[in-house]
């Protein structure tokens, strides 16, 4: 997986990304300022629809994927299938070696961050807390 050379930082960040909005956009460029090399893990689309619900994802994975793979800190993008397992997720973190996992302070999967931060022997940084009103369900909500 990423880890271009051995002096670079990898740094992981993960996510829906469903609707990008100004919140993603400073939380991944805050996630890049970490490191060298940024790898986001993208939720499959099962996956959103089961943490979001019904309606989403608006946009598919693959279209999702493309969207993050043009925003310039972004350096690589990995759709992940719908993993059903904490330990199938911590495998995919231990393939990738991050050194640093990015995160958001006041994010409600803080402890499955820690648990993989800890298991991939990496660090767990707050990178920004959450920003604003920025969030893809308030902006969906917001258009009804």
């Amino acid at each position: 997986m990423p880890k271009t050379s051995s002096d670079k930082k990898v740094v992981l960040a993960g996510g829906c990304f469903d609707v990008l909005h100004p919140g993603h956009i400073i939380f991944l460029e805050k996630a890049k300022k970490i490191g060298d090399y940024l790898v986001v893990l993208l939720e499959s689309d099962q996956k959103v629809r089961l943490l979001k619900g019904a309606g989403r994802p608006i946009h598919s994975q693959k279209d999702r994927a493309r969207v993050l793979k043009a925003v310039r800190f972004v350096d690589e993008v990995v759709m992940l299938p719908y993993l059903e397992s904490d330990k199938a997720y911590d495998e995919v973190v231990n393939r990738i070696k991050p050194d640093i996992i990015a995160t958001t302070s006041g994010d409600k999967n803080l402890h499955h961050y820690q648990r993989s931060a800890k298991a991939a022997k990496a660090k767990l940084i707050f990178v920004t807390k959450l920003i604003g009103d920025y969030s893809t369900s308030r902006i969906l909500n917001h258009r009804k």
